[in-house]
């Protein structure tokens, strides 16, 4: 769906996900993080870059695994400590992946997927028109029930630092793994809140999309 079919049913309060593609599971487990190897950190900022062309193909799952460890795993297990900053640890920003199977909350204790929408969100992601077939859109949304102890006017900046901290590192992970990604704020606010059923307290943060590069 092109930019301006989206615009308009966005005015018309009609821009919707789309049915599920095949069953989706309630959880799906992840295979283990592969935590060693990569491509060195310099080299990996030297190639870190925005890429907006992507094939539809899904990501394999060793891939899917690490990108999401990588966003929002944890790293120090006996801490309960994150691969990415927040205010107070309070860890207030949620990590949703929307896929064709269904819109599913990542579970970094358990590194799972847990199924929240079965339905397919890709669309309502953002008004670009590769949002829709890329395999996966991640979506950072900030739960500011968990940062009571912040004062309410810190919030939202609090939140949006932590979402960047953690795009960054899955901007990271694809460079060294020669995946194509782009982050994203340009989306339907309230279609894509309702799409996800949000609460009150949630906030839509950035969106980033994650696939295999385009072959020309």
């Amino acid at each position: 769906m092109n930019t301006l079919t989206k615009l308009a049913l966005g005015l018309m309060g009609q821009l919707k996900p789309q049915p599920p593609v095949g069953d989706a599971s309630t959880r799906l487990a992840l295979v283990a993080p592969n935590q060693q190897g990569g491509m060195p950190l310099m080299e990996s900022l030297m190639r870190r870059e925005s890429k907006r062309d992507f094939s539809p193909d899904a990501l394999h799952a060793q891939r899917l695994s690490d990108l999401l460890w990588a966003a929002g795993g944890i790293n120090r297990p006996t801490l309960g400590g994150r691969t990415a900053p927040s205010a107070m640890n309070s860890q207030e920003v949620l990590l949703y992946a929307a896929m064709a199977q269904g819109l599913f909350l990542y579970q970094p204790n358990s590194h799972s997927l847990a199924l929240v929408q079965a339905s397919d969100v890709r669309r309502v992601t953002g008004y670009q028109d590769f949002v829709d077939n890329a395999p996966l859109d991640l979506i950072y949304v900030a739960d500011h029930s968990r940062t009571k102890l912040v004062p309410t006017a810190q919030r939202e900046a609090y939140a949006h630092a932590a979402a960047g901290a953690m795009a960054q590192n899955a901007y990271l992970y694809c460079a060294s793994a020669g995946l194509a990604t782009v982050v994203r704020a340009w989306f339907d606010r309230s279609a894509l809140s309702r799409a996800m059923g949000l609460t009150t307290d949630q906030q839509l943060l950035l969106a980033q999309t994650v696939g295999h590069v385009k072959e020309p």
